[in-house]
C-alpha cells in the first residue's frame, strides 16, 4: 500500500539527532577544508579584497646572535667579549638557543668567564634574552674545552686554590655538563681531574 499524499514514510522523518549528525558531519568538513588550504591561499572579503592568510610565524633556523646579547658583565670601561659559543635546541621546545662564553676584553691578562643561555625574543624582535647563567664571572674562573652536542653544554672550569696564585695560572681544574632534566638545567661534575 503506498501512502497518500502528505504522509510521511516511517525512514524519512526527521528527528533531532538527525539534524544534530548533520551539522557535525558539516562541521567536520568545513574544519577539515580550512586546515588543508595550500600555504599560499588567501582569503577574500565580500568586496573582493584579498588577504595574506594568518600563518604561525616561522621557527628561527639557528641559535640567537650572542653578538647581540646583553650581558650582565661589569666591563667598566672596556667591552664583553663573546669568545666561544654553540647553538642547540636544549630544552627541546623547537627553537635552538645559544650558550655564550664571555669575559672582558683586556689586552692582557685572564679575566674570569661566565656563560650563559641566550633565547630569541619573545616578540620575534630585539636582543636575544638571557635565560640561565650557568657560570657568574664574579665565580672568578675561566673556561676550556667548551662544546655543546645534542641537549648537553659541557666545559673544563680552571679556577684557584688560593689567592696567592696568579691569576694567568689556574691551578684546579673540573669537567662539568649541564643538561635539560625535568623543565630546568641540571649540573653535573664529571670525575676530579689531576691538578694541573
Amino acid at each position: 500500500m503506498q501512502p497518500s499524499a502528505g504522509q510521511d514514510l516511517p525512514h524519512t522523518r526527521t528527528r533531532p539527532v538527525h539534524w544534530i549528525a548533520t551539522a557535525a558531519a558539516l562541521a567536520a568538513i568545513v574544519g577539515g577544508s580550512a586546515l588543508l588550504q595550500p600555504a599560499g591561499a588567501v582569503a577574500t572579503s565580500k568586496a573582493g579584497a584579498s588577504a595574506p592568510s594568518r600563518t604561525a610565524e616561522p621557527l628561527p633556523r639557528g641559535g640567537p646572535d650572542p653578538e647581540k646579547a646583553d650581558y650582565p658583565v661589569d666591563c667598566g670601561p672596556e667591552k664583553v667579549q663573546v669568545v666561544r659559543h654553540g647553538s642547540g635546541d636544549l630544552d627541546g621546545d623547537g627553537r635552538a638557543e645559544t650558550v655564550a662564553v664571555v669575559r672582558c676584553k683586556a689586552g692582557f691578562g685572564t679575566p674570569p668567564n661566565g656563560i650563559y643561555v641566550l633565547a630569541h625574543p619573545s616578540s620575534g624582535k630585539g636582543a636575544p634574552r638571557i635565560v640561565e647563567t650557568f657560570l657568574d664571572p664574579k665565580e672568578g674562573m675561566n673556561v676550556s674545552a667548551f662544546a655543546v652536542r645534542g641537549r648537553t653544554v659541557s666545559a673544563t672550569l680552571l679556577g684557584y686554590s688560593s689567592e696567592d696564585v696568579p691569576r694567568c695560572c689556574p691551578d684546579q681544574q673540573r669537567r662539568v655538563e649541564w643538561r635539560w632534566r625535568k623543565g630546568k638545567f641540571r649540573l653535573s661534575a664529571l670525575p676530579v681531574a689531576e691538578s694541573v
